[in-house]
């Protein structure tokens, strides 16, 4: 997946009405996509107030939450993560980290927190800032929280924000080892199994790692088996095979059941000074099925009840009788484009761009619904 920014202007140019609204409700929200901020005015203080723009998937419409106050730790820094609702933002000045539930506590009523990480700057890496995702173990609010940063060069640390300020890197047994390609898989925490899970190369295998980190730094292997894989033309293989391909880890909370999603991105050349870039050619689903032989990862077109949201952010599944609106057997993607995939007929439904968003954004993200 690039982490080049994502471009408005190529989509659909209908004009979608945008509201303005907050949120006061009790229950439980649809899954948003964070858009940006915009300025409204700078506080003496150091903070500063700003309108949140976010997406509405399920009516397709820009929401827009007026007049919240950033503290002056986040007016000054930038989001290079999010993972459960909570995202981590980086300084600009002195590249200190915190994390804050600012984006999932947007109601009049809620308290604002903010947890400081270590910073990136002890992490021996060339690409210090270039954060690939985030993964947490449990909300950052909990004393046992484990909080996982993978970045593109391959590194992988930890650290526990409650009791061990440091980062634990974890990164270096993968070079030892010499496993290539990984700079495109996602990280994730199962809570099935509390582990941290990242696909192998090319989405064959799973490395992970359980979270007593100084005692247990190397990580177990796991190798994949496939079953059922897809019908297609031996020109589609080919053609897949000259793709982007990214893989998640995801698993629904409620049951603990796990999916492994392969995403196929199409490499295209534009006639404008861009160059190339890439759009959604399809993804595959495979159902994990834990066995005494193995895992089995069986390829399928029925999850039923289910959607799976991915972007930068740590990939989720959401019931989609628990949202309304929302469309079940379906992923929700930003990346290469923006929309909806429909894994029964293999259709993509691209969202439009709202009339009044960003005319390009960095890094985009799913939130999880959240009680607000």
């Amino acid at each position: 997946m690039s982490r080049s920014f994502i471009k408005l202007s190529p989509w659909s140019h209908a004009l979608i009405h945008k509201r303005r609204f907050r949120l006061f409700s009790s229950s439980f929200t649809t899954p948003y996509l964070l858009l940006g901020t915009t300025l409204k005015n700078d506080l003496p203080d150091g903070s500063d107030v700003r309108d949140v723009l976010l997406f509405d998937p399920t009516k397709e419409e820009m929401l827009t939450v007026p007049n919240i106050t950033f503290p002056e730790d986040l007016a000054g820094s930038r989001q290079i993560g999010s993972a459960r609702g909570w995202g981590i933002f980086s300084n600009e000045h002195d590249r200190s980290l915190c994390i804050s539930d600012l984006y999932s506590s947007l109601g009049p009523k809620s308290t604002l927190t903010m947890i400081p990480l270590p910073s990136l700057v002890a992490v021996h890496s060339n690409q210090a800032n270039a954060v690939w995702n985030i993964a947490m173990s449990s909300s950052p609010s909990e004393e046992d929280c484990v909080v996982a940063i993978k970045l593109l060069d391959r590194q992988l640390s930890l650290c526990r924000p409650h009791s061990d300020m440091r980062w634990t890197n974890v990164g270096e047994i993968l070079a030892e080892n010499n496993l290539q390609k990984l700079e495109n898989s996602t990280l994730m925490y199962s809570k099935r199994e509390r582990r941290f899970y990242l696909p192998g190369p090319g989405g064959n295998s799973l490395y992970s790692w359980d979270l007593h980190l100084k005692k247990n730094k190397v990580p177990s292997f796991h190798e994949l088996l496939f079953r059922d894989l897809p019908e297609l033309d031996d020109s589609e293989w080919k053609l897949l095979g000259w793709c982007c391909r990214t893989e998640h880890l995801v698993e629904l909370a409620s049951s603990g059941q796990r999916f492994l999603v392969k995403w196929y991105a199409q490499r295209f050349f534009s006639s404008s000074h861009e160059g190339s870039n890439y759009t959604t050619r399809r993804f595959m689903v495979f159902r994990e099925k834990k066995m005494t032989e193995g895992r089995y990862m069986h390829y399928t077109e029925d999850i039923g009840d289910v959607c799976i949201f991915i972007s930068m952010s740590e990939a989720f599944c959401v019931e989609a009788s628990s949202c309304s609106g929302l469309k079940p057997n379906s992923i929700y993607f930003i990346g290469h484009g923006f929309g909806i995939y429909n894994i029964v007929d293999t259709t993509i439904h691209h969202f439009q761009a709202p009339e009044g968003a960003p005319t390009s954004f960095k890094d985009p993200y799913w939130l999880p619904p959240s009680r607000i």
